[in-house]
């Protein structure tokens, strides 16, 4: 499968180095494995798929992410989460969170999670991911039926009362800019394919997910 095409530069972060990249990537050709995607798919008994949680910090993203990856082990399929933490601590190491940074945030974990539904894998993402178009921008490197947005839909203070790391207190206080959901906007997904009750058992939702992934 040829490989889809980068978003365009107007949905990429300003950066002094756009215009090398941009230059750069005429020298490039994509390479197609003989072994395809389909084919590593079903060597594994499974449909490649990237889940895609967004949601308010604190929303319970990734305790339903790490449960969901649990219960999939447990059935015998492959998969991997891409936690916004983990991503943030290594891939993504050098943004910041401006609004450029996060979305060259988005651009690099869906890039790495398309990789991984290529390779066969089902992928779970954990990741504010707060804009509709940050979201679609990485819809948009997939093929029809493999990306899933999940909305993990929890009210604003519900998270804020949990904040688990104590993020919405330090926001509060003015210690952290653009903090989603405080002094920066969040787009509810408009038609997630699988919209989750944060307020529910974390492990009612997992069954709800595995229901849902049952029937496509």
């Amino acid at each position: 499968m040829k490989r889809r095409p980068f978003p365009a530069a107007h949905d990429r972060p300003p950066n002094s180095t756009t215009a090398a990249a941009a230059d750069h990537s005429r020298h490039i050709e994509w390479q197609n494995s003989a072994i395809t995607k389909a084919a590593r798919a079903a060597i594994k008994s499974q449909s490649a798929r990237c889940l895609w949680l967004t949601g308010l910090s604190g929303a319970g993203k990734t305790t339903i992410a790490n449960l969901l990856d649990e219960a999939l082990y447990q059935r015998g399929y492959h998969s991997f989460v891409l936690d916004g933490d983990r991503c943030r601590d290594g891939l993504c190491r050098d943004l910041d969170f401006s609004l450029a940074g996060r979305m060259e945030n988005v651009r690099r974990v869906s890039e790495v999670a398309r990789l991984m539904v290529d390779a066969g894998l089902i992928v779970i993402v954990s990741l504010i991911s707060p804009l509709a178009s940050q979201r679609e921008m990485a819809r948009k490197l997939f093929e029809k039926g493999e990306f899933l947005e999940v909305f993990v839909n929890t009210p604003l203070e519900v998270c804020e009362a949990r904040d688990p790391k104590g993020l919405y207190r330090k926001a509060r206080d003015g210690l952290i800019p653009e903090f989603t959901g405080i002094s920066s906007a969040y787009e509810p997904p408009a038609n997630a394919e699988i919209v989750l009750d944060g307020e529910a058992p974390p492990t009612d939702l997992v069954q709800k997910m595995l229901m849902a992934l049952n029937a496509r």
